[in-house]
């Protein structure tokens, strides 16, 4: 069964750092690329960081650039958003999504954490 599980959820300080992980199986999935997304309670799911699986080239949301970073190993088919600088906003439901190159989609359940102030 195809699936991606989050974790690295939690409780940081404001101006603290976090990573997130996101491992996709099973293991010969083959991956074209994968994103982090968020959605706060009563609002659409938005998108936060992606990556390509092949060249690694990436993106981000503008509100999150110079303080996220996402990295991918390969080998363990294993995505991570490295956050820091967090500020109370940035806590929320993550949602990790894998693009398969056939195209189709495949979504976590998510991970939550909490940035106190």
């Amino acid at each position: 069964q195809e699936q991606v599980v989050e974790s690295g959820g939690g409780l940081v300080e404001a101006g603290g750092s976090l990573r997130l992980s996101c491992v996709a199986s099973p293991r010969s999935l083959s991956i074209a690329d994968m994103a982090w997304c968020r959605q706060a309670p009563g609002k659409e799911r938005e998108f936060v960081a992606r990556i390509n699986w092949i060249s690694g080239s990436t993106n981000y949301a503008d509100d999150v650039k110079g303080r996220f970073t996402i990295t991918k190993d390969n080998a363990k088919n294993t995505l991570f958003l490295h956050m820091k600088s967090l500020k109370p906003e940035d806590a929320t439901l993550f949602y990790c999504d894998a693009t398969a190159l056939i195209g189709r989609e495949i979504w976590g359940q998510g991970t939550q954490f909490t940035v106190s102030s």
